[in-house]
């Protein structure tokens, strides 16, 4: 079993950040989400991985993961020009893949109990191929699945107006080698994309069985910003436990489960977890509110912070006001000309500089 992780595409719904960073690499809980996808595959015990790379982010993928030794897993990139659909992806990745069964991972998504178990029941059955859905409240968003009484596959919609179901395709999915021979059968949408949901729906016709499995645990597609907030709170309130391992001085209050890089230093400040503050961080006079997670070498002071992502190196200096349900991007300054009290929601791509007059 070998694994293919997409980690192509503009991410045009997060910009700015993803003007200037993939958004696979984007943080959730001060970690990369790539590497929540990478961890479960390795824990399904796959060791062979395909990562699909775009031409703008593939060099800024290559250098976050590396060749996979930080796993004991070998890493191949996969360059896919233009993001043509993710049957398009799996085409791209053919000289990869060979014959061989794999699991198709959207390189955004999050999935709380990993693949492991998936990867168990498509080895142990009949199937051609294995899809994974989640119930959901706007299917119409998503690829959309009708199921029989024993969850095979009767149907399948990219999108539709009026969806027959509330079946959403979340991002993975479980193949053998029929699925390229439907994949050559498929021809473009109306968006001009190879759609898996096309490519899937031909196995059936071709008369491939197709089994699924509803997702009762969460599943997070971390394509917004919300989303991304959203996935931040979900795994940092699965925290067990907080690691103090910076300097905190006496007058410091931590209280629930937070964590706190080497080489940061907090000073008379306040911090309630579930939150993850980085290393070499420097915080004064500040407040930091559950579901917060800050990058290393951040600086904040005099500041009131909850529920939001700060990335690395941004400095947030003398703001004396709240910022709530942000993100805020790699190097960013964010100061503050006033004294009176309000909170703030912000989006703010890598390295800019921000003064709130």
């Amino acid at each position: 079993m070998k694994g293919l992780i997409l980690s192509g595409g503009k991410g045009t719904r997060m910009r700015p950040i993803t003007h200037t960073a993939a958004k696979q690499l984007l943080p959730v809980a001060n970690k990369p989400i790539l590497f929540y996808a990478v961890e479960s595959l390795v824990g399904a015990g796959i060791r062979e991985i395909g990562i699909i790379i775009s031409p703008e982010t593939g060099d800024d993928v290559k250098e976050c993961l590396g060749d996979g030794d930080r796993w004991d897993v070998t890493i191949d990139y996969i360059l896919q020009d233009e993001p043509l659909g993710l049957a398009h992806a799996v085409k791209t990745a053919r000289d990869f893949l060979k014959d061989d069964p794999f699991v198709m991972y959207l390189g955004d998504n999050l999935i709380k109990d990993g693949v492991g178990p998936l990867v168990q029941r498509f080895e142990a059955g009949q199937a051609d191929a294995f899809i994974l859905l989640k119930e959901v409240e706007n299917p119409s968003s998503f690829g959309v699945a009708v199921l029989n009484g024993d969850g095979k596959i009767l149907s399948l919609e990219e999108k539709p107006k009026k969806p027959k179901s509330n079946l959403a395709l979340v991002g993975v999915y479980l193949f053998n080698h029929e699925i390229h021979n439907a994949i050559d059968k498929i021809k473009p949408s109306k968006r001009g994309e190879l759609e898996i949901t096309d490519a899937i729906a031909k196995l059936i016709d071709m008369g491939h069985s197709v089994d699924s499995h509803v997702l009762t645990s969460w599943w997070l597609d971390t394509g917004k910003k919300d989303d991304m907030l959203e996935a931040n709170r979900v795994v940092l309130d699965e925290m067990t436990e907080g690691k103090i391992d910076g300097f905190i001085d006496d007058i410091t209050r931590i209280s629930g489960r937070v964590a706190v890089g080497k080489g940061s230093k907090l000073k008379n400040c306040t911090v309630r977890g579930p939150a993850v503050i980085g290393e070499n961080c420097c915080l004064e006079n500040t407040y930091v509110g559950p579901f917060t997670s800050i990058g290393d070498r951040a600086k904040v002071s005099n500041a009131e912070i909850e529920h939001c992502i700060l990335r690395e190196d941004c400095q947030i200096l003398d703001f004396h006001g709240r910022i709530e349900d942000s993100l805020i991007g790699v190097n960013v300054e964010l100061t503050r000309g006033h004294h009176k009290p309000v909170a703030f929601r912000l989006m703010l791509g890598d390295d800019s500089k921000v003064e709130v007059v």
